[in-house]
């Protein structure tokens, strides 16, 4: 059975930093990408950071880009996001991913999602 489990969520302040896990079972996750999406109250849905198999090319949306940093230990079957110096607009509920190369993340396998809340 597949799983996807996130953790390291919470609350923390303007400028501060958390690392999230997400930690992959059932499957084969070597060979898939991950990806670390957000979704804020009202808001759609958007891709903050992705990540090939090996870890070896990685994206960000522009608004994180210079403070987050994605990556992944495949003999952990883990990917991560550490995020620095955040900001309130960071907050959202978090999610991870994973998708076979060449396909959308829509048809892959999501996790339960965890909150980050970032106060002023």
């Amino acid at each position: 059975q597949v799983h996807l489990v996130e953790s390291g969520g919470g609350l923390v302040q303007a400028g501060g930093s958390l690392r999230l896990s997400c930690a992959a079972s059932g499957f084969t996750f070597s060979t898939y990408a991950a990806g670390w999406f957000r979704q804020a109250p009202g808001k759609e849905r958007e891709r903050v950071s992705s990540i090939s198999q090996s870890g070896g090319s990685t994206n960000y949306v522009d608004s994180v880009k210079g403070r987050f940093t994605i990556s992944r230990d495949n003999a952990k079957n883990t990917v991560y996001l550490q995020m620095n110096s955040l900001k309130p607009e960071d907050t959202a509920v978090y999610y991870c991913a994973a998708v076979r190369p060449g396909s959308k993340f829509e048809s892959g396998y999501w996790g339960q999602g965890t909150q980050v809340t970032v106060s002023s």
